[in-house]
């Protein structure tokens, strides 16, 4: 097959009609690049000349010239009886449109089309079968890395579901992760503890597993999402078996240390919460699914120093290995605190990933996976979605497995699927920008030098909580897990007045890190100081 193609007219854009060769010679076909501004008359010699099966015509200019040029090529190729082949046309939206209406055109391009699009017309393949789209996250990754996800729950049933559909048909995501309300986090076995006032606070109100039958079954088309959904506060290993049998849950997210009196999501105790959280790690890992502790960035939401974060990483990392899960994902939540600067954030991410993947065997692997801070995001909109290009290309230097997006407004509003759609394109013109090549931010001095202060630190925290007691496994000990709380080794700002915590931890923004500070006198404190002030010598 062979194609020939150029920009017509004036046009001397032909960045377009290039990119698109280099696709078409990928899939086999012979190209003839014609170059920028051809007239409508060697367009037709060309054709002529070369006999080609599809020819390919680029315009990007004024909609009101390309309807003459355009009508003037279709009355061409019609005089010079060329009718007789492909034709197809790339440009901008507007242009397009002139286009249709001319009528010769078997494809048109906006410049809105994936790849995908422009393979199954160029193939006549399509994509259409569940099982060509990989079902689990491992394979999903293997197959399309990073893999996007995004969370979603409106408060009405029926809209999340008719959502749900639309996001899956319009292709941008490979997770969809459904966010139900408090109700149905708290009390989904329970609803006699439930109250109508609370119906959809915070996300969609799921009440029965036939709801999350229906959202499932809603996202069986379009690019075929993996679902899945943060275990709830209470019931967690009968929530869990739900979530598995109704939804196929592609990974479980539970924290460590929260859902509990702590942040009171839950009213269970901090000593109850973490065998129970253990041992819904134990459930997954027997069922060989992936898990994922939602644990550090709870610290850092907190203003916890980013000391605690990062030893933090590596105890719930820690927990999971010894669980016995054999996949983890680990998330890397960007901008948290929101002051936090890009150096000291690249900082304090590698720092995690160094302690994490220290643990890696061939019993335990970690998936990276990355996202902007909730809390960064500005309320105008359009000040928002720059917040969200420049987190996301700074967090692609940590190579991630899995992009959780987080929609440019949701320091507005709640994502509607629109909203979604939209962001999810965003960040693919991100990643594809990225993958072009890019410097190495890591190796910047700045970032390497915290990066190995924040490892010592850390290092230095993590003994501090194993010397709390005589425990075989004291990282895994609940007892001295609470301890460590109950003393302040493990603190945030954020905790004062918790009556379950110590809370007497003062944290300050300094050159873009969040660092424990003197509260008498504001200077900073190291963490050999702060674990020397509370354990004594």
């Amino acid at each position: 097959m062979k194609i020939i193609g150029g920009s017509l007219g004036n046009d001397i854009h032909v960045a377009g009609i290039l990119n698109f060769f280099d696709l078409v010679k990928d899939l086999g076909y012979d190209t003839y690049y014609l170059g920028p501004a051809n007239s409508v008359n060697e367009f037709i010699i060309n054709i002529k000349k070369l006999n080609p099966d599809i020819v390919a015509v680029s315009y990007r200019l004024s909609p009101e010239t390309a309807e003459k040029l355009l009508f003037q090529f279709k009355k061409a190729i019609k005089k010079s009886g060329l009718i007789d082949r492909k034709y197809i046309f790339g440009g901008t939206p507007s242009t397009a449109k002139i286009a249709e209406k001319i009528g010769i055109f078997d494809k048109i391009y906006n410049g809105k089309e994936s790849k995908e699009e422009i393979i199954k017309y160029l193939t006549g393949k399509e994509l259409k079968k569940l099982h060509e789209f990989p079902g689990d996250l491992v394979n999903r990754i293997k197959w399309k890395r990073p893999i996007l996800r995004h969370h979603f729950g409106l408060p009405s049933l029926g809209d999340t579901i008719a959502g749900v559909k639309k996001i899956a048909e319009a292709g941008v995501l490979d997770v969809i992760s459904i966010g139900p309300d408090q109700d149905a986090q708290e009390y989904f076995f329970h609803p006699e503890l439930q109250k109508p006032e609370r119906k959809g606070d915070a996300g969609v109100p799921i009440r029965t597993p036939e709801d999350l039958k229906r959202i499932y079954k809603a996202s069986r088309c379009g690019n075929y999402p993996l679902v899945r959904c943060y275990s709830g506060t209470n019931d967690l290993i009968r929530m869990a078996k739900m979530y598995v049998e109704t939804i196929h849950n592609a990974w479980c997210a539970v924290p460590l240390m929260w859902y509990n009196v702590l942040d009171k999501r839950s009213k269970r105790l901090l000593k109850d919460s973490i065998p129970e959280n253990q041992e819904l790690m134990k459930w997954h890992a027997h069922k060989g699914i992936p898990v994922e502790v939602n644990e550090s960035h709870h610290w850092s939401l907190r203003r916890a120093p980013d000391t605690i974060a990062v030893a933090m990483a590596y105890i719930a990392a820690y927990n999971t290995k010894q669980m016995g899960v054999k996949i983890y994902v680990s998330q890397y939540m960007f901008n948290t605190p929101a002051e936090t600067s890009p150096k000291m954030d690249l900082a304090k991410m590698l720092a995690k990933i160094e302690l994490i993947e220290s643990l890696h065997d061939e019993n335990f692997m970690s998936f990276r996976q990355i996202r902007s801070g909730l809390l960064s995001f500005p309320t105008d909109l359009d000040m928002a979605k720059g917040q969200l290009i420049s987190s996301i290309y700074l967090a692609m230097n940590l190579d991630p497995d899995i992009l959780h997006i987080v929609g440019y407004c949701e320091g507005d509003h709640i994502a509607k699927p629109e909203d979604i759609i939209e962001s999810s394109k965003m960040v693919q013109q991100i990643i594809k920008n990225y993958k072009m090549g890019v410097p190495d931010m890591t190796l910047d001095t700045d970032v390497q030098t915290r990066k190995n202060e924040l490892l010592e630190e850390a290092n230095l925290l993590i003994d501090a909580i194993k010397s709390l007691g005589n425990s075989i496994n004291p990282l895994t000990d609940p007892k001295i897990l609470c301890r460590a709380v109950e003393i302040g080794l493990l603190d945030a700002p954020d905790l004062r007045n918790n009556k379950y915590a110590k809370g007497e931890v003062c944290t300050k923004m300094i050159n873009g890190a969040c660092c424990t500070i003197e509260t008498k006198t504001g200077k900073t404190i190291n963490e050999k100081e702060r674990v020397k002030n509370i354990l004594g010598d």
